[in-house]
């Protein structure tokens, strides 16, 4: 059967990363975006140029109606999902936790955790033995944040991140009896615009010597990990994370 991939805030950065190298490796790719259409374009074009199979879908997967409908536009274009990719994730302003808003934290707790629920509920409804799928597999973006904590930064980004790291746990032991294994990566010190969105373009420069590694990781070096993840050769492998962080 047709491999279909769902990779929600797959216009930028890691996501757009993940979902091109699935479509490399043979899946039909469903990318999420929630306000760039032009870059959610430029990736489904990139795909499609490479001989791939990809289609784009706009939703805010921290909305319930936008998640079902999505799953249901990918049924439709693609076929049944049988990998899902929980990327889709915003960070605010950095600052402290005194100076943080209740609409802040909700947002992106909404945004980052609830979002990841529904999309991981609507992928299990068609991937789970229990209701008659295949199997498949999900893998959930967390951060090195979680680990971390994130002081004087973003602690409500890193603490929506840690909840990440629980629900796959969680997840996994839930439904490995089902044929659907769930892990997580957690990128370190990535080279993306997440930076610039909270404010400090400068920061992977600032940070770079507290990597072991001396370096800035890339978006398609967390994909890689993503991959693998999802494929056979991880098939004993549920409940795990792997930490693409440069040693941090």
């Amino acid at each position: 059967m047709d491999r279909v991939l769902v990779v929600t805030g797959g216009s930028r950065g890691i996501g757009a990363e993940v979902a091109r190298l699935g479509a490399e490796q043979g899946y039909k790719v469903c990318v999420n975006y929630a306000r760039n259409k032009a870059a959610a374009q430029d990736v489904v074009k990139t795909i499609r140029d490479n001989g791939g199979e990809a289609m784009m879908a706009h939703a805010d997967v921290a909305e319930e109606a936008d998640a079902k409908a999505m799953f249901r536009l990918v049924d439709q274009e693609l076929g049944p999902v049988t990998a899902l990719v929980n990327n889709a994730g915003i960070i605010d302003q950095t600052g402290r936790v005194a100076d943080m808003t209740a609409e802040r934290i909700n947002r992106i707790l909404a945004v980052n955790v609830t979002g990841s629920f529904l999309c991981a509920r609507e992928a299990t409804l068609r991937m789970s033995k229990e209701h008659g799928g295949p199997g498949g597999a999900i893998v959930n973006v967390s951060s090195a944040a979680a680990r971390l904590g994130s002081p004087g930064e973003f602690v409500d980004y890193a603490a929506s991140k840690g909840a990440m790291d629980t629900f796959t746990i969680g997840l996994a032991k839930e439904l490995a009896a089902e044929g659907i294994r769930v892990n997580a990566v957690r990128p370190g010190l990535i080279d993306t615009e997440i930076h610039a969105a909270a404010g400090d373009a400068e920061r992977v420069e600032r940070f770079r010597t507290a990597v072991p590694m001396q370096r800035v990781g890339s978006a398609a070096e967390v994909a890689e990990a993503v991959l693998w993840l999802l494929s056979d050769s991880a098939s004993y492998v549920t409940g795990s994370f792997i930490d693409v962080a440069g040693g941090r």
